[in-house]
């Protein structure tokens, strides 16, 4: 079954892309990764020392965990951290996105002859999860992709004149790949490197003997004057030899040491497996998981029919695949800089695709945004917050909720439209999940000015459960002097309150905290719970889902003196 793809469409598409992409960027509920906390302590300590390095943290072992290119982004995009907030860290990570985006487009369009083409390998790219949950966030990810992709896009963009080119082409490779280890780490130079060797022998139609006389002495120029750019590190930092024990020998050759039992047997069973990286790196396309199969499928059908660009793709997918398989430590997201050629093949092949990809996108979709409805639907009638408040909605998020469902439906049974569709409803139900979670973005979610106020300059106390969990709260209590306890000892507020000054506390919707007669209610706020029991669980499906979905935390003043230094680890450290 063939579709087209208009300019129309993809106009409205992309629209549709780049609000989704702004739409939400300083949640804190924004689809990430848990290490955005810990990468903003660190750009928030070293803007502090006033000094670009050494970079500087209070967390043991956590310092020297990433180049510091990303950092150094952070810093600058702050303003040294005088505007701390997580718009003002994320929007360089979206500019990455967006010129990575960019740049697949004008490739595609190069070589494929076809400006649709473009279009729909940049749109796809972004509809991917993968790209959307570490395209935003203050991440090495954005970066790394977008330096990585840049030399493979120039291949396939001028073709010819980079391949043959002697100077210009190398250095600016070696630029690019200089800064995607100065973003992320040193080790991506092998993949890269290998990926670059196939790609200029693929050129000279699998003859060594001319890969060796006119390429591979470039591959070596590239692969040294990317290291050299990333030694810039060890040279202008005052202690070379912590980056050596922290990142070198911490970071990166302790993720070949076996992960349970030994390095052959994690190899083929586990989470950490080989059948574990090959699916987690097609679950990068997120809703589109069956759709990248059915070009996979496509190609390895046309296998010895594969045009020159298609074939050069497939190389850069394996290269990283190969490289990456073998640390004993395997997930999806090394594979980031490999989603771009994916996009590309799923463009190249998007009129023969089978319909049956989409379909299976269409249904995933229908199925979200109908969870997603009944959840708010749920929420917004029940009235769980009792004299707390209400979990109400605009009428903006019922009209795109509805709207978005009637969308997927449309595609579902118009064959015409179903792979348009499909595409488009990736980024309404990216929509669709930050408008659900916007009650707890506004008032419900966040202290009041008053309470803000009050703790200005105060030292608080509040739970952690994972490192540098402190960087959350400084958004939500700006100018507090944060310290954490053990986020299981949330509930235990009698211990609590004997113990801090000033603390946040949690307690279940409706009940109110019992504190002492001296004891102060300073401030309130409702929180996602993270956790829930097998009972919970089925209770929520029963309907009852704000009451184990949500907790309310207290701030609560207490008569308690602290004249010594506290014992023990901060927890958010």
């Amino acid at each position: 079954m063939r579709s087209t793809f208009s300019y129309r469409s993809a106009i409205l598409i992309l629209l549709l892309g780049i609000f989704t992409y702004l739409y939400g960027l300083d949640s804190r509920f924004a689809p990430k990764n848990g290490d955005e906390y810990p990468y903003m302590h660190i750009v928030r300590m070293t803007a502090d020392s006033a000094a670009w390095l050494p970079l500087q943290s209070e967390m043991d072992g956590i310092k020297n965990t990433k180049p510091p290119l990303l950092f150094w982004q952070g810093i600058a995009s702050t303003g040294w951290a005088s505007q701390w907030s997580l718009s003002s860290l994320r929007w360089p990570s979206l500019a990455y996105t967006a010129l990575t985006a960019f740049f697949l487009f004008l490739a595609v369009r190069r070589f494929s002859g076809k400006t649709q083409t473009g279009l729909l390998a940049g749109l796809v790219w972004l509809s991917f999860f993968a790209s959307y949950r570490y395209g935003r966030p203050f991440l090495t990810d954005p970066p790394e992709v977008f330096w990585l992709s840049l030399s493979f896009m120039a291949l396939l963009y001028w073709g010819k004149s980079a391949f043959e080119s002697k100077l210009l082409f190398p250095l600016l490779a070696a630029i690019c790949f200089g800064l995607a280890l100065l973003s992320k780490s040193f080790a991506y130079i092998v993949p890269a490197s290998l990926a670059l060797s196939l790609y200029y022998w693929r050129w000279r139609e699998w003859s060594i003997p001319k890969f060796l006389i006119h390429d591979f002495t470039k591959v070596v120029l590239i692969a040294v004057l990317a290291l050299g750019i990333f030694a810039l590190w060890f040279a202008l930092d005052p202690f070379p030899e912590a980056v050596w024990k922290e990142f070198v020998l911490g970071e990166n050759a302790g993720k070949f040491e076996a992960r349970s039992s030994n390095y052959l047997l994690d190899f083929i069973r586990g989470g950490d497996s080989i059948w574990m990286l090959l699916l987690t790196t097609l679950a990068n396309a997120g809703l589109f998981f069956f759709v990248l199969i059915s070009a996979l499928w496509q190609c390895w059908r046309n296998r010895r029919f594969l045009s020159l660009e298609e074939s050069l793709l497939l190389l850069l997918v394996a290269a990283f695949l190969l490289i990456f398989s073998l640390p004993s430590q395997r997930s999806g997201r090394y594979l980031l800089p490999v989603m771009p050629a994916f996009a590309a093949l799923i463009a190249l092949y998007w009129d023969r695709l089978p319909l049956w990809g989409f379909r299976a996108a269409l249904l995933l979709q229908f199925i979200i945004l109908s969870a997603l409805i009944w959840v708010g639907g749920n929420l917004q009638a029940s009235h769980f917050l009792g004299e707390v408040g209400a979990w109400t909605y605009s009428s903006w998020h019922w009209a795109l909720m509805v709207i978005s469902l009637m969308v997927i439906l449309a595609g579902l049974f118009r064959k015409n439209l179903g792979k348009t569709i499909a595409l488009a409803g990736c980024f309404l139900c990216y929509c669709a999940l930050t408008s659900s979670l916007s009650p707890l973005e506004g008032a419900l979610g966040r202290f009041n000015p008053a309470t803000m106020q009050a703790v200005q300059d105060q030292e608080v106390w509040i739970p952690c459960d994972y490192r540098a969990k402190d960087e959350e709260y400084r958004l939500l209590l700006p100018g507090a002097k944060l310290h954490g306890y053990l986020a299981k000892d949330a509930g235990n507020v009698d211990a609590l309150v004997n113990a801090y000054p000033l603390v946040a506390v949690q307690a279940p919707l409706g009940l109110a905290p019992q504190i002492c007669e001296t004891c102060k209610i300073v401030g309130g706020r409702m929180e996602m719970r993270a956790r829930h029991s097998d009972e919970e669980i089925k209770d929520m499906l029963m309907g009852h889902i704000g009451e184990h979905l949500f907790v309310m935390e207290y701030l609560i003043s207490t008569p308690v003196k602290i004249t010594e230094p506290q014992s023990g680890k901060d927890a958010c450290r």
